[in-house]
């Protein structure tokens, strides 16, 4: 039976990305602090399934590697990261176009300059956005003038074309946003992340960032399947019994927060994720591959275990398909109908291992589009998840260390 302490300086509810970032936070100070978690590991929306020898992160996810968070909180070198290759695969009428970063894949410039996905003003319009974001820091690009991604883009210049086929399926993937309303700002962060790093793939899945947290915060501290049933000022009630503290945070996804902190709620994105066993991969490249008729519903997929062979045991590959905006409906065939028209009859060959539909992928973040929003709710309460900053790995660990800042703060 799961024995809590019956008084600590913090109670943390939830072992999120952002939960752990806040009870790191307090603890390295000093202060004794506790996270109940109601599921049966840490990690949140970031954790991967091992099935029959394949890694499954549950919902088609990357590593920014340029997120300033990862250098104060992560031992990044411990997570023997895989990189994906710069750029994009874009499948369009069975053939596929190589678009790259040609400051990056200077061999492929003469690919992407072909590819038809858009006109070569389109492209040059991508490098100078390019430069634009990368020359700005953030908190100036998060206070900039706000309006919808599409209009944004368009505002730009970019042809109906150079949307459809490249920053719909691959911004509207990364955002789970097949419309692309959500705000400019939360775009031009993600792509200042993409020009200024990598993506990537832990070698042991996604799961290892939380892993990693857990361990240095002290397993002992986390109590798993031990859900908080009643938050007030001073107190927390878990399945496990009563615990009482100074400062309780709040870390869970929005839709539990609101529920227990009985604030509005958020809408969420949802996404469907299909994952494939193939013998033989549809492509060996490393790219992330798009939608290049800006249709779906699948917007984008890869081959995960080009860029990472530990996600697949040998002899094996594991290709993912990621269906934003869907989470109804008979999503293997949905998928294997689309991968057919990419990849041909070999998709019917491919073994199924498994589908996600993930109700909360992250929260809606549409203009005009504010975050850092405050954590310290008053009388010992605080709530931090990526819904009160970025949605985004990055908020997450943002907003959980702030509020750790703040909690601190509060008890001194």
């Amino acid at each position: 039976m799961i024995q809590l302490p019956t008084r600590v300086d913090a109670v943390v509810v939830g072992a999120g990305l952002a939960g752990l970032a806040a009870a790191r936070q307090i603890k390295s100070h000093g202060r004794s602090v506790i996270v109940v978690e109601a599921q049966d590991g840490v990690g949140g929306r970031v954790r991967t399934d091992k099935v029959d020898g394949f890694l499954l992160d549950r919902g088609f996810q990357v590593l920014l590697t340029a997120y300033p968070e990862l250098k104060t909180q992560i031992d990044v070198n411990a997570l023997n990261l895989k990189m994906f290759s710069s750029g994009a695969l874009v499948m369009r009428d069975g053939r596929s176009s190589v678009v790259t970063d040609p400051f990056r894949e200077p061999r492929r410039a003469a690919a992407t300059v072909f590819a038809p996905v858009g006109t070569l003003t389109d492209k040059l319009r991508v490098a100078a956005l390019r430069w634009r974001v990368m020359h700005r820091s953030a908190p100036k690009i998060l206070k900039s003038d706000d309006l919808s991604t599409t209009d944004a883009l368009r505002d730009l210049g970019f042809s109906e074309t150079m949307i459809d086929r490249f920053f719909r399926p691959l911004f509207g993937g990364i955002q789970l946003d097949p419309e692309l309303r959500t705000s400019r700002r939360m775009f031009e962060i993600i792509f200042k992340s993409l020009s200024e790093g990598q993506s990537a793939l832990p070698s042991n899945g996604m799961s290892a960032i939380p892993e990693q947290m857990a361990t240095n915060l002290g397993t002992e501290n986390i109590f798993l399947n031990t859900r908080a049933t009643r938050i007030e000022s001073g107190a927390v009630t878990t399945v496990a019994g009563r615990v009482e503290t100074s400062a309780v945070v709040v870390a869970t996804d929005q839709p539990s927060a609101s529920e227990l902190l009985r604030t509005n709620e958020i809408a969420s994105r949802v996404v469907g994720c299909v994952y494939f066993s193939a013998d033989t991969p549809p492509t060996h490249e490393k790219f992330v591959v798009l939608d290049g008729t800006g249709q779906g519903p699948v917007l984008n997929a890869a081959v995960l275990s080009n860029v990472a062979p530990s996600y697949a045991p040998p002899g094996k590959h594991l290709i993912v398909a990621a269906l934003p905006g869907i989470i109804t409906g008979d999503l293997e065939a949905i998928s294997r109908d689309q991968l057919r028209t990419w990849w041909g009859p070999q998709v019917d060959g491919w073994s199924h291992i498994k589908t996600y539909r993930i109700t909360h992928a992250g929260p809606e973040q549409l203009p005009p589009f504010n975050p850092k929003q405050k954590v310290s709710l008053g009388n010992g309460l605080f709530v931090c998840g990526d819904h009160r900053d970025t949605g985004s790995i990055q908020g997450a660990l943002y907003s959980g260390r702030r509020c750790g800042e703040a909690v601190l703060a509060s008890l001194a």
